[in-house]
């Protein structure tokens, strides 16, 4: 048996499997109660109090630069920061959610699919979404430190701290992990609770995505009070004319749904989203993963061709089996 008969049957018995069936699940529905968040990128103005707000709550210290102690210079997502505000600006940049000439502020964090690809490829259930909320928790006492998260994840959220002998996976848990629990407790999020302009709101799913939908029917130059803190029972409101949005909510169906949702007078690719399909890459995957394995399919097929090509080898005719022998008598005698 030779390695490309080998290969030639491996590949096919994949290919067998493949075409007799695989099928991806549909995406998953959102959670019953889901909560979220809703980012108005207009209504930033770059404060970074959601920054200071959020590394308060889950204990993490500023990211500082020598002699400048006093300012938090986290740039991007890191094991010490879980939320950060990152700028678009082009050109001169003086006209605020301009595309030409023009800056926006942008958030990153966590954005709590509605159907995560961390959860999915996380062998050891140490990413989970709650049944009832959907909110992505990340627990440490199960995690193996595989860091296969960290590639499923089509945001690149989690990482890891290489630093830390004893690392561990970090992300925002929407202030829900253990030890903080502030929506279980009836609190809301803490950077939705420090943005002073509204930018971050908190509240359902459903609730959210009403309001942003709500916003972009809004004719450009007209007033509106922006809700403050939670979207069902704001503390108070922020007054200003409404931009013209881009006719697009991020997250409503982004690789099958988030429970935060952005919206924005830039368009996303200018604001670093990643291009996503509606169907989830989880949905994908665990489709087809399922279908070769039910049964065994898959192994059985494999199976099949490589004892075919054993079969095939012993069967081999009697007389190449003597020539061969042959060939090796006269090189002895040689």
């Amino acid at each position: 048996m030779n390695r490309r008969d080998f290969l030639k049957a491996a590949a096919g018995g994949a290919a067998v499997a493949c075409t007799g069936g695989a099928q991806a699940r549909g995406n998953l529905e959102p959670a019953p109660q889901a909560v979220g968040m809703l980012f108005d990128s207009t209504l930033c103005v770059g404060c970074k109090a959601c920054v200071s707000k959020c590394k308060e709550v889950n204990g993490m210290p500023p990211v500082t630069l020598e002699g400048k102690e006093a300012w938090d210079w986290a740039s991007d997502l890191s094991p010490k920061t879980l939320n950060v505000i990152k700028l678009y600006q082009h050109g001169e940049g003086n006209l605020k959610d301009q595309v030409e000439n023009g800056f926006a502020f942008e958030k990153r964090s966590c954005m709590h699919c509605v159907d995560p690809g961390c959860v999915s490829v996380c062998p050891v259930t140490a990413l989970r979404r709650h049944p009832v909320t959907g909110i992505v928790t990340f627990h440490v006492d199960a995690c193996i430190g595989c860091r296969t998260c960290t590639t499923g994840c089509p945001y690149n959220v989690p990482h890891f701290d290489y630093d830390d002998p004893f690392g561990e996976i970090y992300k925002c848990q929407m202030c829900n992990q253990d030890g903080v629990r502030r929506i279980d407790n009836g609190q809301i999020t803490g950077c939705a609770e420090a943005c002073p302009t509204g930018a971050t709101l908190f509240g359902s799913r459903e609730a959210l995505m009403k309001e942003a939908k709500r916003r972009m029917a809004l004719k450009p130059g007209e007033t509106y009070n922006y809700p403050m803190g939670d979207v069902s029972k704001p503390g108070s409101y922020h007054e200003k004319a409404t931009p013209a949005y881009q006719d697009h909510i991020w997250g409503e169906k982004e690789a099958g749904g988030t429970n935060v949702l952005h919206i924005s007078a830039v368009p996303f690719d200018k604001l670093g989203m990643p291009p996503l399909p509606e169907r989830s890459y989880a949905s994908i995957s665990e489709g087809v993963q399922h279908t070769l394995y039910s049964f065994m399919a898959l192994p059985a097929v494999a199976l099949a061709g490589l004892t075919y090509v054993v079969r095939k080898n012993l069967d081999a005719p009697a007389e190449d089996a003597d020539a061969i022998d042959d060939k090796g008598q006269e090189e002895d005698k040689s």
